[in-house]
């Protein structure tokens, strides 16, 4: 229904020196995590060696029952996962975590990110004769990571290896019969960090308020490159991969993240607010209140109002029983759907000079029902300022940024053009120079080819939509 961008999904694991009831918190991580993902998520328990899973389409409250909970029963390890896919459609082999039975024991995984050569993977490992069930990449980063094993004295080293061939985003993590394995690419594209309960239980997650959901302390972020594995013998690292060069997506500090995170040092809340004073230094405006779109228009809006000394104010109202799965089955009802989530509060938006702020413009459709909403509430001026620059280039690293030809910044010729279509007074965009300033520290380097075209590793040249699904159905038609 939303003009919106989507992130893959989230992870999340935890390692008990005892038998507890770990797929409780994994249900609760989930829920933490369900921001993320909510085309599908899973869970999937150890007990001593045996795997019991439950995965399921739709979010953590309809897919897990106090029953289906109760099934996986009791266990020492647990890995869970939110999924909205970018790479594999909906197909229900494609939600993990995925649990394979191998000749060296079980193992499940689940994969926050994106592979930019997922494709020759699989063609590789099909050539040699493997089944794969689904058409994620996470299959293709499991088969690796099997195959390795079987030549390897241990499955972090069979990691190890796989992160030689693996290209493009993973946040992963890995259990086996006696370890819990997370492992982050290179680039450390995607987050993921580690933490311990007071009684002495590892956990590992996508976003430290997952950590705080089960009562966990932060320890620290699992650095880029690095295999943290944990065992009844404690927690050790290998750091062969990591690099002084990183490139996190920006978007998790602007969209993705939850505020209430911290993600290498820094708080989302307070980035989202700095990106809000950026703007109002770069973009000033006369206007008589500043408003954010829910949710993660608001703090930004905080920061603009701050910055500039005009107050802020609530200009909409959430349906909070609405999630971004609901749809309408017509254009006619689409049109008007945006309605049924928003709402103006009426009396801080008429006879006034309003400046709206969002995280983002995609197509501009939504955006534009938005703005209707504020002119049919009484807004005398409506200007919108953009807590991102505009999107020009797709993503190839887990974010689900459309194709280029429906990017309402390459249908346009100009920012100007842009206002006209959606209705407003005056935009404007954050700078790509104030994105790289978001983190308050010099440490943290993000990626921002999906708003320049210039990526921290070589992508492929070509990014339509479902592409993976494209050339795997390509590949078969000449070998039929």
């Amino acid at each position: 229904m939303f003009d919106s961008i989507h992130e893959e999904c989230g992870v999340f694991g935890i390692f008990e020196n005892k038998t507890a009831y770990v797929a409780h918190s994994a249900y609760l991580a989930l829920f933490a995590l369900q921001h993320r993902g909510q085309e599908a998520c899973g869970i999937a328990v150890n007990d001593d060696g045996v795997f019991g899973y439950h995965r399921g389409d739709g979010l953590v409250p309809d897919v897990f029952t106090q029953e289906s909970l109760s099934r996986l029963g009791r266990g020492n390890m647990a890995i869970g996962h939110v999924r909205y896919s970018t790479t594999g459609g909906k197909n229900p082999n494609n939600i993990q975590p995925l649990v394979i039975r191998h000749i060296k024991g079980n193992l499940a995984v689940a994969h926050n990110g994106n592979l930019v050569n997922a494709f020759d993977l699989r063609r590789q490992f099909e050539l040699g004769g493997a089944i794969f069930h689904g058409t994620s990449d996470t299959e293709a980063i499991a088969y690796s990571i099997v195959t390795q094993r079987l030549v390897s004295k241990s499955t972090e080293e069979a990691v190890c290896k796989v992160m030689n061939h693996l290209k493009g985003a993973y946040s992963c993590v890995v259990m086996t019969a006696t370890k819990l394995i997370a492992f982050r690419d290179p680039m450390g594209f995607r987050p993921l960090c580690i933490g311990q309960t007071k009684d002495g239980a590892y956990v590992v997650a996508s976003e430290s308020c997952a950590l705080d959901s089960v009562s966990a302390r932060f320890i620290r972020d699992i650095k880029p490159g690095e295999i943290v594995t944990i065992s009844s013998t404690g927690m050790k690292s290998d750091t062969t991969h990591c690099s002084k060069k990183s490139a996190m997506c920006v978007f998790e500090y602007i969209y993705f993240a939850r505020p209430d995170s911290v993600i290498e040092g820094v708080s989302v809340q307070h980035a989202r607010m700095r990106a809000g004073e950026f703007l109002a230094k770069e973009s000033p405006v006369d206007a008589d209140i500043v408003i954010g779109v829910p949710d993660s228009g608001l703090d930004a809006a905080l920061g603009y109002a701050r910055q500039s000394g005009i107050p802020y104010g609530v200009g909409f109202i959430k349906n909070k029983y609405i999630g971004r799965s609901f749809i309408q089955p017509s254009q006619e009802q689409r049109e008007d759907s945006v309605k049924i989530k928003l709402n103006t509060v009426k009396k801080n938006i008429n006879g006034r000079r309003v400046i709206m702020i969002d995280d983002s413009i995609v197509r501009g459709t939504t955006c534009a029902r938005i703005v209707s909403l504020l002119r049919e509430a009484g807004a005398k001026e409506v200007h919108m300022r953009v807590s991102s620059p505009p999107f020009r280039f797709p993503c190839y690293f887990g974010t689900d940024v459309d194709s280029r030809e429906n990017l309402i910044a390459c249908q346009c010729s100009s920012i100007k053009e842009i206002a006209q279509k959606i209705g407003v007074d005056s935009l404007a965009y954050l700078s790509v120079e104030a994105t790289h300033r978001l983190a308050e520290t010099a440490e943290v380097k993000f990626c921002d080819g999906c708003f320049t075209g210039k990526y921290p590793i070589t992508v492929p040249k070509e990014q339509p939509k479902d592409k993976f699904e494209i050339k795997l159905n390509q590949f078969a038609q000449t070998l039929d």
